[in-house]
C-alpha cells in the first residue's frame, strides 16, 4: 500500500507517517520510482504507535517497544512491563509537579485579586504602580 492509502486508512497525515518512518517506528519499501510502499500490517503498526503516543510515551521509548507486541493488539510482552511501570511513575511525578505549580499560581492570582479589592489610602502611589506594570506588558 502507498503512503496516501495508509494515510486515508489510518487517518494519520502523510507528514506524520514520514516522521514515524524517520524515527524508526514504521518501515516501508521503496519502489523503483522511489515511492514508499507499506506492508499490509502497517495500519496496525500505526494504530499501535498512536496508542503509545496517546499514553505519553516518547518516540525513543516507542521504538524500543515496537518489537515487543503480542498478537495484533496493543498488548506487550511481560519483559517490558517494568519499563512501562517506570514511565507510569514518571508521569505521576510530572503530574504532581504540575499540580504544585498550578496551586502556587492559583495562590498568586488569589492574593493579587484580594489586593486589588482593598481600598488603599495612597491611591496615587497605587496608580503609579499600575501604570508601570501596564507599561512592562
Amino acid at each position: 500500500m502507498k503512503i496516501g492509502e495508509l494515510s486515508r486508512e489510518t487517518g494519520v497525515a502523510v507528514r506524520l507517517l514520514r516522521y514515524y518512518e524517520a524515527q524508526g517506528l514504521l518501515t516501508s519499501h521503496r519502489s523503483d520510482g522511489g515511492h514508499r510502499h507499506y506492508d499490509p500490517e502497517a495500519p496496525a503498526t500505526v494504530a499501535r504507535i498512536r496508542t503509545l503516543l496517546a499514553a505519553g510515551l516518547p518516540t525513543k521509548v516507542i521504538r524500543e517497544l515496537m518489537p515487543c507486541f503480542v498478537g495484533n493488539g496493543t498488548e506487550l510482552q511481560a519483559c517490558v512491563l517494568d519499563h512501562l511501570r517506570t514511565q507510569y511513575a514518571e508521569l505521576d511525578s510530572r503530574i504532581a509537579d504540575l499540580t504544585r505549580a498550578r496551586t502556587a499560581l492559583g495562590d498568586i492570582l488569589e492574593a493579587s485579586a484580594r489586593a486589588l479589592t482593598h481600598v488603599q489610602t495612597g491611591r496615587h502611589a497605587s496608580q503609579s504602580r499600575d501604570r508601570a506594570c501596564a507599561e512592562q506588558r
